[in-house]
């Protein structure tokens, strides 16, 4: 046996044979199935093959096996699956990682307290913004969205923070992907309209989700940036429309601009340098971008 033979890190030295093949199918499988029962609100072992694709006795030997290990719940009442404890724990880990939920809960208590409306923190993903955490206002009526939660980018606060700091390129492809749904009369599903509303955000440093993806509903919000100065997603207030009314956007806005400063500073990130123009009119624009269709 050689001594002196440098050692891999995070991987055998080979990798072959029908067992290890074999193996690494079932974690696909088992990964696949988890990912299922996570974006549901508990699912029957029938709906969780179908989505998957696998026989119900192949989804159930996943299952049980998750289970075992705390990734899903078993609900006997009702006879449906549900995400486990064990991958929330996983989750938070993550976002220790990242920092930012610490960081910035105090920022956002503060951000609450400033405006009377609860503050709410999402992070970017490939096609969505999620909601990882929530600073919830003492009123009655007030906005409420669980960690997890998913909004597209065209019909968020959050989103379209994020997107107005992006080249157009970016944009596009985002968009192209995401496609520009309408869920009420007043979501931006013209990619004409959605580019001059960028703009003005990218000008003022915040946007507003004006009852564009639920009814009743206003949302200020602005961009957190990463140390290479790109957007990660962004810190919001939200509360209904006889609060935030139009007439205190000019009042809210700044002070969330500030609180995403703030957490931008204490994650070590730097503001965005894009210049306006970008998202704006002329070469390499977002309206030029918007002159290929969009599915």
């Amino acid at each position: 046996m050689e001594t002196n033979e440098k050692r891999q890190r995070g991987r055998p030295r080979s990798f072959h044979g029908p067992s290890e093949a074999a193996s690494v199918q079932s974690l696909d499988r088992a990964l696949r199935i988890l990912a299922i029962v996570a974006e549901g609100s508990g699912l029957s072992l029938s709906e969780i093959a179908a989505s998957s694709g696998l026989a119900a006795s192949t989804a159930y030997r996943m299952l049980t096996t998750l289970q075992n290990h705390g990734m899903v719940e078993f609900d006997s009442s009702d006879q449906l699956w549900s995400i486990g404890v064990e991958t929330y724990r996983m989750g938070a880990a993550f976002l220790r990682r990242r920092k930012l939920v610490d960081r910035a809960r105090t920022v956002m208590q503060e951000l609450m307290e400033r405006t009377g409306e609860t503050a709410n923190l999402g992070v970017a993903e490939d096609d969505c913004v999620v909601f990882v955490s929530q600073v919830e206002t003492h009123q009655a009526i007030r906005a409420f969205f669980r960690p997890g939660t998913r909004s597209p980018f065209h019909a968020s606060g959050i989103g379209k923070a994020v997107l107005a700091h992006l080249e157009p390129e970016r944009v596009g492809a985002i968009l192209r992907k995401s496609g520009l749904e309408r869920f009420t009369g007043n979501t931006l599903s013209d990619i004409s309209a959605l580019a001059h509303d960028l703009v003005a955000i990218k000008l003022r440093g915040w946007s507003v989700d004006d009852e564009e993806r639920h009814p009743g509903m206003r949302c200020v919000a602005a961009a957190i940036f990463n140390e290479f100065g790109e957007p990660i997603g962004g810190v919001s207030v939200s509360g209904p429309t006889v609060r935030v009314t139009p007439e205190r956007l000019a009042e809210i806005g700044p002070l969330v601009r500030e609180a995403a400063t703030e957490i931008t500073r204490m994650i070590g990130g730097l503001p965005n340098g894009l210049a306006p123009h970008v998202a704006g009119e002329g070469p390499g624009s977002l309206f030029e971008v918007s002159a290929t269709r969009l599915p």
